[in-house]
């Protein structure tokens, strides 16, 4: 009797073990959604894309008549600090009139250094607003290209050819991520292209609907 309750404890473990094998292999052998999913793999060189957005250099060019115009501030009041420096030596230390442009002399100067802070942490705020909104487009835009040719990564790259006649340039060139790439896994140029015709569609008809990024040549 023990016999037969060990054996047929013994069925009843193999024929469990038998039923959690087929269904392990079943489940193995299903379909993965993310296997089903075809990677497409895209690059795109930041850099470039800064440097040739003409939106980018606009911005900057503003921002360069705005610093220019602070400059020829500062300097107008730095000269006057200087015509008072210079009228002191016409009049003896400690006398009225001396005094007087010290007084004078003090405040110009704190005026001035207090316009110079004021002015270059302005400056850079503006500039780090200005890289960042640029940042932004240039992501949007990439998100956008990707979604409608099915791209499922986008990395950054560089797409400069090597220097090597600057051993500096070269090693940096020597370590890029990236060893080898199709030229039609380069989107650079159809992003850039879109953003400066859509830059040009917005800076001459306000309003103007934005038009969809459609892969250009990939030129070195």
């Amino acid at each position: 009797m023990k016999k037969l309750m060990t054996s047929a404890t013994v069925l009843a473990i193999v024929g469990c073990f038998a039923c959690f094998t087929e269904t392990a292999s079943a489940q193995n052998n299903a379909p993965s959604k993310t296997s089903s999913v075809v990677h497409k793999v895209g690059l795109i060189d930041m850099a470039h894309v800064f440097k040739n957005y003409e939106k980018f250099t606009a911005l900057r060019e503003e921002l360069k008549t705005e610093i220019q115009q602070s400059d020829a501030k500062a300097k107008a009041m730095a000269e006057q600090i200087q015509a008072v420096q210079k009228e002191m030596q016409d009049f003896k230390q400690g006398s009225p009139e001396y005094l007087a442009r010290e007084k004078q002399l003090a405040q110009a100067a704190s005026d001035f250094e207090a316009f110079r802070k004021v002015a270059q942490r302005d400056f850079l705020r503006k500039e780090s607003r200005i890289y960042h909104t640029i940042y932004m487009e240039v992501t949007e835009t990439v998100q956008k290209y990707a979604k409608i040719y099915n791209y499922t990564l986008i990395m950054r790259f560089n797409r400069e050819s090597l220097d090597t006649d600057d051993p500096k340039k070269l090693i940096q060139g020597m370590n890029r991520q990236v060893v080898f790439h199709r030229a039609d896994d380069d989107i650079t140029l159809s992003v850039l292209d879109y953003l400066n015709r859509n830059y040009k569609s917005q800076a001459g008809a306000a309003g103007g609907s934005a038009t969809r990024p459609t892969p250009g040549k990939t030129r070195q």
